[in-house]
């Protein structure tokens, strides 16, 4: 046992704390918390009209750990209370593999900027239609350059469900938690533990759906479709094995493959197979295995930016998502398949998904450029983000690259630093960009048929309590996160 994990301090200690105290003061008309730390909801309606905005702001950027650490305990144990809890998709993905479920593609939405109203937007659209189907996901990358820690991205997606009122099983998931190629290749074993360092603080932090990602280590040079997937299926096993011992009782992760990196030659039948075939002899018998499967048909991670800024349209072919979705159903048992990419494909391109059975789109870039584009977003901001940009990433250009390619494709990047510049624009200015978000949310969810999905979501997925005893627990697993627990 760690010795950070002998040195935690007491719900007692942080409650009388003097940042803490000040801040329950500060929500005390809508929350209580008692001598046992239980916690009660004194008045929904005050919680969702002020309270939580200033827990979300606290679990964000808290003065102190004590703060921020009380702030995110407070947050889930009001969700709990609200209906709202961290859960796994993999029974009503693995209903979908059964034929049981169809019709709809489930929406896997990378939140990078101004988290907390995006996620408002995203709830907001989702309670007027009904949907239940819909996941929350950051990748590996994001996680460092958005400044999001799992801890943090759990606090702000169920603050924004508390606030918009939505209920329901909350999907978090860890997309991309990716094996780098070239670290890799210099240190297999500092590569490898540290993704499964990620895979443990976001397992803690309730990300109970988690892509592993290791189609970056496939290896074309050799001859036969099963070497050339060997590496990829076989860490792809391990690291499934590694969540189930970590998943909590009553919890099965829904854990997610890819056979071909996102940007590269489309997916095939035979490395489906290739990959499925050699993950299941892998994998331990007595282990769940995946729930959906990764797959490359044309797309690109944010588009291709020609010269003056604009996305070159995608050429994305339909007949291979289908088949191998059909594929994945029919001889595996999975989901289906999932689309990466897609979020700045065309909008009449999004109703094909559930024409075709596509099990799960996953959605980022398109609205993190409805904030840099939007009219709200002060000009000034705006360019210092850029000038940002253009000073610490400078190295990031390429030869060829136009002013307007090297910004589309770097921006991003500026999004950790400037964050609570973000956080704090002028209320209207929120407002507004709030409300075209929340316009293209709706748009998708009912393109991608997911509306008046919650109660099929309620039908299959069932969610267990998971109270905490106090804001010492989140000490306790943030620690724990430095202990390897598979020691």
């Amino acid at each position: 046992m760690p010795e950070s994990l002998n040195s935690v301090a007491t719900d007692q200690d942080i409650l009388e704390s003097r940042t803490v105290v000040a801040l329950l003061e500060r929500v005390r008309r809508a929350v209580t918390v008692d001598d046992e730390s239980r916690v009660t909801v004194e008045d929904a309606n005050k919680l969702r009209h002020g309270g939580i905005d200033a827990l979300v702001l606290a679990a964000v950027f808290g003065a102190d750990d004590n703060e921020k650490d009380t702030a995110r305990w407070l947050i889930g144990e009001l969700g709990q209370q609200l209906g709202i809890r961290p859960a796994s998709i993999h029974d009503l993905y693995m209903a979908r593999g059964r034929g049981e479920v169809s019709g709809f593609t489930v929406p896997a939405i990378n939140i990078r900027a101004s988290s907390y109203e995006t996620a408002r937007a995203m709830f907001g659209a989702a309670v007027e239609l009904q949907v239940g189907a819909l996941i929350c996901e950051i990748a590996r990358s994001e996680i460092g350059y958005t400044d999001q820690r799992p801890a943090e991205y759990v606090a702000v997606m169920t603050a924004a469900a508390i606030k918009e009122g939505w209920t329901g099983p909350l999907f978090i998931q860890g997309d991309h938690f990716q094996v780098n190629a070239k670290k890799y290749a210099t240190d297999a074993d500092a590569e490898l533990r540290s993704v499964r360092d990620l895979i443990r603080e976001a397992i803690h932090a309730g990300f109970y759906n988690i892509d592993v990602d290791t189609s970056t280590l496939v290896d074309l040079s050799k001859d036969g479709i099963a070497a050339q997937q060997e590496t990829n299926y076989s860490l792809s096993a391990e690291l499934t094995a590694f969540i189930r011992h970590l998943e909590p009782e009553g919890v099965t992760v829904s854990v997610g493959g890819e056979i071909g990196e996102v940007g590269t030659e489309n997916s095939t039948p035979e490395e489906l197979r290739g990959y499925m075939d050699g993950y299941r002899r892998e994998l331990k018998s007595q282990l769940a295995g995946l729930s959906k499967i990764s797959v490359q048909s044309g797309t690109s991670h944010g588009g291709v930016v020609l010269p003056d800024g604009s996305i070159a349209e995608v050429a994305i072919d339909l007949d291979t998502l289908q088949r191998l979705s059909h594929i994945a159903r029919e001889e595996y048992q999975l989901a289906g398949a999932v689309q990466h990419g897609a979020s700045t494909l065309p909008e009449e391109a999004f109703g094909r998904f559930p024409e075709i059975e596509t099990a799960e789109i996953h959605l980022a870039t398109g609205f993190q450029n409805i904030l840099f584009d939007h009219p709200s977003l002060p000009d000034e901001l705006r360019e210092r983000m850029y000038d940002h940009i253009r000073k610490e990433f400078a190295g990031e250009r390429g030869s060829n690259d136009t002013e307007e390619q090297f910004i589309y494709k770097t921006r991003k990047k500026a999004l950790g630093e400037f964050k609570r510049e973000l956080w704090e624009l002028p209320q209207s200015a929120r407002a507004e960009i709030r409300q075209t978000l929340r316009d293209k949310f709706a748009f998708l969810f009912q393109q991608l048929g997911v509306s008046d999905t919650a109660e099929t979501v309620r039908r299959h997925v069932s969610p267990t309590d998971r109270l905490h005893g106090g804001p010492s627990a989140v000490r306790i697993k943030a620690a724990a996160d430095d202990w390897d627990l598979s020691d």
